[in-house]
C-alpha cells in the first residue's frame, strides 16, 4: 500500500517504531539547519495553513490501521515543520479519538513561541523540540532561521510550553564540531536546558549526510558531555531492531523509505524486515535506474531519493 502523507514505519533512534505523518510539503520550514538530514529549506516561512488536506491524511489514517502493521507512535515529522499547519490540533485529537497509539511531535520549537501553537499541541503524548544553541549568534549560524524568529522568543515559547504540557518534553540538543561544542556555548545551552526542565535531554550530532555540512562529534565526546545537561540527559543511540511488517513491492518500499531522509542499507532492512543481502541486490538496481543516490558521510554510505531522477 502507497501512501502519499504517511511513511513508514521506520525505525526512529528516540521513538523505536515510528508511523510518520507528513503535513507539509518538501522543504517548508521555518528554519534551514546547517544539519538537516532531509535537504536545504525550499521555502523558508512562518506563515500557517492547510499545506495539505487533513480529510486525506485521516483517510490514510484510517487505512493504515485497517492492515494492522505493527509500530510504537504516530508521529508527526517528515519533509518539514508540522506545526506549521494550521490544521495539526484537529488532527491529533482526531487520531487520540480513534487509535489507542501515543502521538508525538518532531519540531524544531521555533513556532511554541506562539500561544495557539501551544494549545494546538496539548493533545500529544511526546513533544521532541530541538534546541541546538545557547546565544543567538550560534543560533543564527546553526539553525539559519526565518527572520521574523528571534532567540529570545524561540527560548521563552519552549520554557512556556514546557511548564505548561501535560505530557512528556524530549528536547534534541544537537552538537556539530567547530559550531555549537566550544566551552563557552556548550555553558550557555546547558544553562538554557535546565531554565527550560524537560523530561529527557537528548544528545545528538550529525550522523546522516547534512543540507549545508557540519561534522559530527564521536560517541565518546557525546558522553562525556553528558553530565553537563543533568541527570536527564542521554545520548540518543542508532535504530532499534524492530521490523516493520506487510509492505508490498520491496523497490518501491526501498524508495519511500528514503524519500524522507537518507538511510543506510542496515536502516533500510529494519524498516522493510527483510536481510540486508536482499536489500543490497535492489539497492544495485535502483541505482542504475537513477531512481536513488549513495552518499557518504563519514565511514558509511547512506541512501537517498533521486529528485531529479
Amino acid at each position: 500500500m502507497k501512501f502519499k502523507y504517511l511513511f513508514g514505519p521506520v525505525p526512529s533512534r528516540r521513538l523505536g517504531l515510528s508511523l510518520g505523518v507528513d503535513l507539509v510539503p518538501y522543504k517548508v520550514c521555518s528554519y534551514d539547519c546547517i544539519y538537516c538530514e532531509v535537504g536545504p529549506t525550499t521555502l523558508k516561512t512562518v506563515e500557517r495553513k492547510a499545506y495539505v488536506p487533513l480529510e486525506e491524511v485521516k483517510r490514510e489514517l484510517e487505512t493504515f490501521w485497517s492492515l494492522g502493521v505493527e509500530t510504537d507512535f504516530i508521529t508527526f515529522s517528515g519533509f518539514g515543520e508540522p506545526t506549521l499547519h494550521i490544521g495539526i490540533g484537529e488532527l491529533i485529537n482526531w487520531i487520540r479519538e480513534r487509535f489507542p497509539l501515543p502521538v508525538a511531535i518532531l519540531t524544531n520549537g521555533s513556532l511554541l513561541r506562539d500561544h495557539q501553537v501551544r494549545k494546538e499541541l496539548m493533545g500529544a503524548h511526546v513533544v521532541l523540540p530541538s534546541l541546538d544553541a545557547g546565544t543567538q549568534e550560534v543560533y543564527r549560524v546553526i539553525n539559519r532561521p526565518h527572520p521574523s524568529i528571534s532567540f529570545q522568543d524561540m527560548v521563552d515559547g519552549l520554557e512556556i510550553f514546557t511548564r505548561g504540557f501535560s505530557g512528556e518534553v524530549w528536547l534534541e540538543v544537537l552538537l556539530v564540531k567547530g559550531v555549537n561544542d566550544h566551552p563557552q556555548e556548550l555553558d550557555a545551552l546547558a544553562g538554557l536546558v535546565k531554565r527550560i526542565n524537560p523530561a529527557r535531554v537528548q544528545l545528538n550530532t550529525v550522523v546522516r549526510p547534512p543540507a549545508h555540512g557540519g561534522e559530527p562529534l564521536s560517541l565518546e565526546e557525546l558522553e562525556a558531555l553528558r553530565p553537563l545537561f543533568g541527570p536527564r540527559a542521554e545520548v540518543v543511540a542508532y535504530p532499534t531492531d524492530k521490523k516493520a511488517k506487510g509492505r508490498e513491492g520491496l523497490r518501491d518500499a526501498i524508495v519511500e523509505t528514503v524519500a524522507r531522509r537518507p538511510c543506510s542499507k542496515e536502516d533500510i532492512a529494519k524498516v522493510l524486515g527483510v536481510s540486508a543481502l536482499e536489500v543490497a541486490k535492489y539497492l544495485g538496481e535502483l541505482l542504475n535506474e537513477g531512481r536513488l543516490e549513495a552518499v557518504r558521510h563519514g565511514n558509511q554510505i547512506f541512501y537517498k531519493a533521486n529528485r531529479s531522477g
